[in-house]
């Protein structure tokens, strides 16, 4: 690339940073002027914007924005001098050129001459004064008139003046803007969360020399003491000096390390100051006004409402609160179907409103609020609300609850159909809003931001969605917790509640373990075995339980400890890991230890796959452990969901303790972590075979005396040969197996179910 060319590229994306700014300021006053067509303060922005897209469109060479912004500042001009009243047409025209002119600043645009040539012509025949719309003022009176304001003339503008060099982007404090990449501030968050972290971890070492002072504070009080009682005997010279330089030596450090000791406090002091300030300003690098979510959506409503036949109007409040840049991403899809929603479904044509005796225009409120640390979103429409009756009848046609059952669904349990796959009230797909994606495709984004959505309605008044979404990605809080000596975190937004169950407030319902909660039998799980932990080993007689919800699915997770509340920097795992199951991150905890961030969602679908595998482990309950003696543990191994669940079922009804394992490599990793009184394995598995299990077996110090059958297909004397050689203890043919058979086996091995 030329030195030219390099020029006219930085140039041409100068005037794209340049439009970008001025079809914003353009929308937002065409809207206002929609509205009152004569604010003099809206028409000078709106003229000013059309006259700086002029210029610089012409000091780049766009001639196609220098023809687009001219027609559009001529008609601006003329409704500033009072020579044209601005009418709808006016407005469409005007914002047809406002995004005429954005495809035209956008590199790779497929705007073509014919197109220029139509919008020219277009804007020629609204601004000729033979035609009515040119001079027509609005039927309840003449134009007011306005105030003329002097305008530049027109020749276009030298660079240093209005050309795009001059275009620095301002916040509304002045401030300058710069462009930095997401990356750059992603790594800039994660060493400020470090360096936080890191000066925490001067903790420790100053509380260790307040020992240490401490410990020389009592050895110079026992050596004047010593001191004292030697006095009565006669201590050589040499001996007293001894002493003496003792005493001395220890009070010269006492007073070394009280000095360093408040200087280190000090600077920890500072340091931990520097680092939250500095961890603070790089998170706020990260945060952005809400309003920069909303760009174009009181044009889409205002646009939507007319191609329906309907006024409406989109007021928003809170547009300054701060958001954290990806949250905002990820809510403008969510934010764009509700508002598209409201528009097509809650608000009346307005005729229906007139009859209804309402407005004719119809009004949609979104408003943003900071709340305990979350992102509050209120969006409300004064439309019909939700016809319950009809909702009543399509859940009924959609065989989703009988009838008698749906006739006794309260209004909170029928709004909650809506959120449904594919659930919709329409009975054909429309373009407008739904296209087949209903409110499940809005739930499934707010949860993905670890939020919640509601929906509320009055009848004949208007809907209102109340969605919490956290500020920030970055940070989450949550509730550290100990599982297998491991931390664990838990984000709170997920969290019911937590709380100690007594060993009686455990029951066995189908098999299965539960505990009453809220009315309702919540289903008890092993957070050890969800993460693949040993249990623990707490002296606590009662059952540490965190109770998570997602949707309807409720379930209590037993911990070992509760470590407490926590602010986490949330730091992603490397992408080399995949997905890891039931983790959705990491992050440091103060003392610089890693905990990793539980994904409540992952967890809940390994629970539901546990229960649907018949897996699920049983917690024991201590005031039993002490009256009855532990039942045996048995592994079983094989790649065979049926061999597997029929070996587990005969063993379990027999009374031992069962966990299975789908290969070789998955029971390997299950004897390394766990203690068990056999093994039975298959022979032909993936990823580890049977035999090679075995003989990993054998040579480990650990598990060299564990008892191993095999059980196999293969009934030659060579597979036989080949499994005893390996380090089995038995070996069962699949082909000769029956219940029996097993059991007396596993009996002439380790003897019956009980120690």
């Amino acid at each position: 690339m030329t030195p030219d060319q390099m020029r006219d590229a930085s140039l041409l994306e100068l005037f794209s940073l340049e439009a970008d700014a001025q079809t914003q300021v353009l929308s937002a006053g065409l809207l206002a002027l929609e509205r009152n067509p004569t604010q003099a303060d809206q028409l000078e922005a709106c003229m000013r914007a059309a006259h700086s897209l002029k210029g610089a469109a012409r000091i780049v060479g766009v001639d196609a924005g220098v023809s687009v912004a001219h027609v559009m500042e001529d008609c601006l001009v003329s409704a500033q001098e009072g020579r044209l009243y601005l009418q709808p047409e006016h407005i469409d025209a005007l914002l047809q050129g406002t995004d005429l002119l954005m495809r035209i600043a956008t590199p790779g645009n497929d705007v073509g001459a014919i197109d220029i040539e139509v919008y020219v012509a277009l804007m020629e025949r609204l601004l000729d004064p033979t035609q009515p719309t040119a001079m027509g003022a609005p039927k309840s009176g003449p134009a007011p008139l306005v105030e003329e304001v002097p305008q530049e003339p027109e020749p276009a503008p030298p660079a240093s003046s209005e050309g795009p060099r001059q275009n620095k982007r301002m916040t509304e404090g002045g401030e300058r803007v710069l462009r930095v990449t997401a990356e750059r501030l992603n790594s800039l968050l994660d060493l400020s969360s470090k360096s936080l972290v890191e000066t925490q971890r001067l903790k420790p070492y100053l509380a260790s020399m307040q020992r240490l002072k401490r410990i020389q504070s009592n050895g110079l009080r026992a050596l004047d003491t010593l001191d004292g009682q030697l006095k009565a005997l006669d201590l050589s010279l040499e001996a007293q000096e001894a002493l003496a330089d003792t005493r001395r030596l220890l009070g010269e450090a006492q007073t070394l390390l009280a000095e360093k000791h408040a200087e280190l406090d000090e600077f920890g002091w500072q340091a931990g100051q520097r680092a939250q300030v500095l961890y603070d300003t790089a998170l706020a690098c990260r945060m952005r006004p809400f309003a920069d979510v909303l760009a174009g959506q009181v044009r889409m409503v205002r646009d939507l409402g007319r191609s329906l036949g309907k006024q409406v109007r989109l007021e928003i409040e809170g547009e300054k609160t701060q958001v954290d840049r990806d949250v905002l991403e990820k809510l403008e899809a969510p934010l764009t179907h509700l508002l598209r929603n409201a528009v097509d479904h809650g608000i009346e044509t307005p005729e229906q409103r007139m009859l209804a005796g309402k407005p004719a225009e119809g009004l949609i409120r979104l408003r943003a609020s900071h709340q305990a640390g979350l992102l509050v979103l209120e969006l409300s429409d004064d439309g019909n609300g939700v016809d319950l009756e009809r909702l009543r009848g399509a859940i009924v046609d959609r065989h989703l609850s009988p009838v008698d059952t749906a006739l006794r669904l309260s209004e909170e349990e029928l709004l909650t159909f809506l959120f449904l796959p594919g659930f919709s009230l329409r009975d054909t797909v429309t373009e407008v809003s739904g296209r087949g994606v209903g409110l499940d495709a809005v739930q499934h984004m707010v949860r993905q931001l670890r939020g919640a959505v509601v929906l509320e309605q009055t009848a004949g008044q208007g809907s209102r969605f109340h969605l919490e979404v956290p500020l920030t990605l970055s940070v989450v809080r949550s509730l550290v917790v100990e599982v297998g000596e491991e931390a664990y975190a838990f984000p709170l937004a997920h969290i019911e509640r937590m709380c100690d169950l007594a060993p009686d407030d455990i029951v066995q319902l189908e098999g299965r373990q539960h505990f009453w909660h809220e009315g309702r039998h919540v289903g008890l799980v092993a957070a050890s075995q969800l993460l693949q932990r040993p249990p623990g080993q707490t002296p606590s007689e009662t059952l540490k339980v965190v109770v998570i919800r997602e949707r309807d699915a409720v379930y209590g997770i037993a911990v070992e400890r509760f470590v407490g509340e926590r602010t986490l920097v949330v730091l992603p795992l490397d992408d080399r890991l995949g997905k890891v199951q039931d983790i959705s991150a990491g992050a440091l905890l103060d003392d610089g230890s890693v905990v990793l961030i539980v994904d409540v969602e992952d967890m809940l679908r390994s629970v539901d796959k546990l229960l649907n595998t018949g897996r699920l482990e049983r917690i024991a309950r201590r005031s039993q452990q002490a009256s009855e003696a532990p039942r045996k543990r048995v592994l079983v191994v094989d790649d065979s969901l049926t061999v597997r669940e029929l070996q587990r079922k005969l063993l379990l009804n027999r009374g031992y303790e069962v966990a299975v394992a789908v290969d070789g490599m998955d029971g390997w990793n299950a004897l390394r972590s766990e203690d068990f009184d056999l093994l039975i394995t298959d022979i032909d598995m993936p990823r580890m075979d049977g035999i090679e299990l075995v003989t990993l077996l054998r040579r480990d110090s650990r598990l060299q005396s564990l008892p191993v059958m095999v059980v196999s297909y293969k009934d030659r004397e060579e597979d036989r040969r080949r499994g005893l050689d390996a380090g089995a203890d038995y070996y069962l043919a699949k082909a000769s197996f029956h219940d029996d058979a097993l059991l007396d086996a596993v009996v002439e091995l380790i003897g019956g179910a009980r120690a």
